[in-house]
């Protein structure tokens, strides 16, 4: 345990921020998921929709700086990269 008063605090505050953190990545697995489900599915349409909504998340998470700017754009290639690949 943390000794100062200082530290105390930022232990208090490192909790409850992972926790949040925590579901904001969640969220961003949860997005990628639908769009590789929808990909299974076979149409291509709504897979362009939940893709459109799921980029924005990602984007988001991002801009927290929850994940590396740089996973997330890999991340939206091989998603987008998915959806054109479809017949």
């Amino acid at each position: 345990m943390a000794n100062t008063t200082q530290a105390r605090k930022r232990a208090r505050q490192a909790v409850k921020q992972r926790g949040h953190n925590a579901s904001l990545r969640s969220e961003l697995r949860t997005a990628i998921k639908n769009v590789a489900k929808s990909v299974l599915a076979g149409n291509k349409e709504a897979a362009q929709e939940i893709y459109k909504s799921s980029v924005s998340v990602i984007d988001r998470i991002a801009d927290k700086d929850i994940i590396h700017k740089n996973k997330a754009a890999r991340h939206k290639s091989r998603l987008s990269a998915a959806i054109k690949a479809m017949a």
